[in-house]
């Protein structure tokens, strides 16, 4: 989205919040779809132009692999697609992923799916972009606990990775190295993209696509000021919010030593500010909240409108709001699971 629309609809969501007022006029003037194009974007069908990059084709078929690849971490037990199985919604369903040693991490996994479209990644936006974040799990002694040399050791360690690293980056004199291996799977992730939802369908003019349940949710969800935070193309991920706006919520949802985003940017001065998360797929993505703590968004709706926006919903609300959520479900990427080249000798041994 612009950043001109984006700004006018934080502008005017904020005006929602504040007193439906901006509602009220557009409904009786405009289309709920029309308002439905104002605030939200459709799911595009290919990579963003600014994420293409030499060698592309190169570079996504080599990151699918190390996606992968459990011998990317120390034990060589524990993949990218341990936490973000593609065959569920992108990520693993459970409260918090278990990484190196049957550790847990403290946050829950968020959808690799869309994510190329946010403004950052990780729940605090802590890595600006997608090659930033692909190194931190690997490197991380929670997670898979592996280190820049051993990476590299592994992946020179088979001829059929030297092979595709220097298809993958030909100009490099050494292609294998961490910065290579973080590129690699920024590439594949980003064109891990879910198009042609019904709500797709429905902002391209198909008015079919949603069922009178659906658009009375979406009536919902404007009216109610829930595009406050989630707008734009991946209703969210483009902004961070205090999680208790109007009220505080119980600590099984917002655990006390989790500040947010504060502990990663000293300027921010509110503790429990987060990314706002992607509402794409949402119907895929249980538990939700950073917490993982709310098991169906019949709970995560009521929870939402309570604290964010201090109103209490109905049964019908509820209900008209979840089966809205559904029709943001896209079409999962379909693809071949790669054939990994076997270890050799000089394979670094995993280690427990």
């Amino acid at each position: 989205m612009p950043v001109i629309k984006t700004i006018l609809c934080l502008v005017v969501s904020g005006v929602v919040l504040s007193g439906n007022a901006v509602f009220a006029q557009t409904e009786s003037g405009s289309s709920l779809q029309d308002q439905a194009r104002f605030y939200f974007d459709v799911i595009p069908d290919q990579v963003p132009r600014q994420e293409l990059v030499d060698h592309f084709e190169e570079k996504v078929a080599l990151g699918q692999r190390l996606f992968f690849d459990p011998r990317l971490s120390l034990s060589q037990t524990v993949s990218c697609h341990s936490c973000h199985n593609l065959s569920l919604g992108g990520d693993d369903g459970r409260s918090v992923s278990v990484g190196h040693g049957w550790q847990t991490g403290p946050r829950n996994a968020p959808t690799v799916f869309n994510s190329v479209l946010q403004i950052a990644q990780f729940w605090d936006g802590r890595a600006r972009d997608l090659i930033e974040q692909a190194g931190a799990p690997m490197t991380s002694p929670v997670e898979m606990a592996s280190t820049d040399p051993m990476i590299c050791d592994v992946l020179s360690s088979m001829p059929d990775y030297v092979q595709w690293f220097s298809r993958a980056f030909p100009d490099r004199n050494n292609p294998i190295c961490f910065a290579t291996t973080r590129h690699a799977l920024a590439a594949f992730v980003a064109t891990l993209l879910t198009p042609d939802a019904p709500f797709d369908r429905y902002l391209q003019g198909q008015l079919s696509a949603l069922t009178d349940v659906q658009k009375t949710g979406l009536r919902q969800f404007i009216a109610l000021g829930c595009t406050q935070c989630h707008m734009s193309t991946n209703l969210g991920g483009n902004s961070y919010y205090r999680f208790g706006v109007k009220h505080e919520p119980e600590q099984r949802y917002r655990p006390e030593n989790d500040r947010g985003r504060c502990q990663v940017i000293t300027t921010i001065r509110e503790d429990y500010v987060f990314k706002v998360p992607t509402l794409r797929n949402v119907a895929l993505t249980a538990p939700y909240f950073h917490s993982g703590s709310a098991w169906t968004l019949e709970e995560t709706v009521e929870v939402m409108a309570w604290v964010q926006l201090d109103k209490k919903l109905t049964r019908q609300q509820v209900d008209s709001l979840v089966v809205f959520m559904d029709s943001l479900t896209g079409t999962r990427p379909t693809m071949t699971l790669p054939s990994l080249p076997a270890s050799t000798p000089k394979t670094p041994h995993p280690s427990y």
